[in-house]
């Protein structure tokens, strides 16, 4: 079957496979994207982009960085076959109903520069997939999806991502990275290299003008959702199955979350950390959760208090079925002890948990007065069971 190469730069190149019969002469060849007549009709060549009138739709191969703004199509198959960079000024809109199946490996993801943005229209009924293209999908199929943004970080204003070497960080609190929203990223954490691999979804120094929610990370071979400083908030987040921690966030995150549901993780549920190589680097991550349910097994903890830790606030944390204790502290970690005896954890009705003595090996918790124990908080919403609000657009 033959193939097209066009421009994945010019949204009128997707309505061509559908229903426009024109020549599209004034579109420039770009190796951006592939695009092949799903029913096996073209009337296009070499130099257009028309997979003819009566094709149902196209199957299009998405690789390279754009130059114009991209709206994708739900009646189109799309297949990431290598890294997509999305690169400042330009914005990448994909709609309800959209699947994209990565099946470049290592080598496929998505990645949204400083001054880009991506729009995720998704909904609850028709949510928006990336997953894997592979027959038999596991973990570590493909890359997954990073967001670098310029809000501030405690690791300097122009940091690099640890994949896809883009630049982070600045001193915009409201910087805008696009709106995400019913979102499903499933088998990513592909290894980049030895010490590195991605996870499901990173965000590098997002800015709190960025809309983040109703976002999961399925099967994921590393952590499932981690933010890297910024100031995005998260809200309605799933993690099922992250083969590494599912939520993290360090390097100065100054964010707040709200209903996060988590089980099947395989170390924390949630790791907090300030900064791996200075656990007193500025600006602390500081933030505040509510409605949180962690549902093990876990290996370091429901909670993972490290490198410094950080100012949490928590409300109505739910924990059943750990394999571990509630909050891992490491006795070493002399910054994260510190905060700790300052005061700098606070969770209130932590439902799970016998008795605060039990909390952790790492720290005393017995005569804590920031941590609360209650028998009828229900975490993200039902306790250890899929909350009502994840139903249809996410993945048990």
């Amino acid at each position: 079957m033959k193939k097209l190469l066009f421009t994945a730069l010019m949204i009128s190149a997707f309505s061509a496979c559908t229903t426009d019969t024109d020549t599209n002469e004034n579109i420039v060849v770009d190796p951006v994207a592939v695009a092949t007549c799903s029913d096996g009709i073209q009337n296009g060549d070499e130099t257009g982009v028309d997979c003819g009138g009566s094709c149902s739709s196209c199957d299009i191969e998405l690789e390279g960085t754009l130059s114009q703004n991209l709206t994708l199509d739900s009646e189109n198959n799309y297949s990431l076959t290598g890294a997509l960079i999305v690169p400042n000024g330009i914005t990448l809109t994909i709609p309800a109903g959209v699947t994209i199946k990565a099946t470049g490996g290592t080598s496929a993801y998505i990645a949204i520069a400083q001054g880009g943005k991506l729009n995720v229209y998704g909904t609850a009924q028709e949510p928006v997939i990336m997953t894997s293209g592979a027959a038999d999908p596991q973990a570590g199929d493909w890359g997954g999806l990073v967001i670098c943004g310029k809000a501030p970080t405690n690791v300097g204003d122009s940091a690099t991502s640890e994949v896809a070497d883009l630049t982070y960080g600045g001193t915009d609190i409201n910087d805008n990275s696009g709106t995400i929203q019913y979102l499903r990223v499933e088998y990513t954490g592909a290894t980049y290299t030895n010490e590195k691999e991605f996870n499901g979804v990173s965000l590098f120094g997002v800015g709190a003008g960025t809309i983040f929610q109703y976002v999961q990370s399925f099967e994921g071979g590393d952590d499932g959702i981690e933010f890297f400083g910024g100031t995005v908030n998260g809200n309605y987040l799933v993690s099922v199955g992250s083969g590494d921690d599912s939520i993290d966030f360090a390097d100065g995150w100054n964010g707040s979350g709200s209903y996060w549901y988590i089980t099947q993780g395989a170390k924390a549920g949630i790791e907090g950390s300030n900064n791996g190589d200075n656990g007193d680097a500025t600006p602390v991550t500081q933030v505040s959760l509510s409605n949180i349910s962690v549902v093990g097994p876990v290996s370091e903890g429901a909670l993972y208090y490290k490198e410094g830790g950080g100012i949490f606030q928590i409300d109505n944390l739910f924990v059943a079925a750990l394999d571990d204790q509630v909050i891992k502290v490491k006795s070493t970690d002399s910054e994260a002890q510190t905060r700790l005896n300052n005061g700098s954890l606070t969770i209130t009705n932590l439902t799970g948990a016998t008795d605060k003595a039990s909390l952790s090996t790492g720290f005393d918790f017995t005569n804590y007065e920031n941590i609360s124990l209650s028998t009828e908080g229900l975490g993200a919403g039902a306790g250890a069971a899929y909350p009502e609000w994840a139903a249809g657009w996410s993945r048990q």
